[in-house]
């Protein structure tokens, strides 16, 4: 089986909204469509089971005009 999905937890700031948060979760489907996306919106928190970086997920979310930053922890 695939062993390269990893959890990420990253901290999206912006989401205002039900949209934005569905905004976010097409945005990272879009890079791994097998995604496992789980929006906090009110902790401003992402939590992804991926095959993507967390680098490439934050480059997109950033363009989707969001400021992302992976979480450790």
């Amino acid at each position: 089986m695939n062993e390269t999905r990893a959890d990420l937890l990253m901290r999206v700031e912006g989401m205002t909204c039900d949209g934005c948060a569905a905004a976010v979760t097409r945005t990272v489907k879009r890079i791994d469509p097998t995604a496992d996306v789980q929006v906090d919106r009110d902790a401003a928190r992402v939590a992804i089971r991926t095959d993507a970086q967390a680098l490439t997920i934050a480059e997109a979310l950033t363009k989707a005009g969001y400021t992302a930053t992976a979480m450790t922890g």
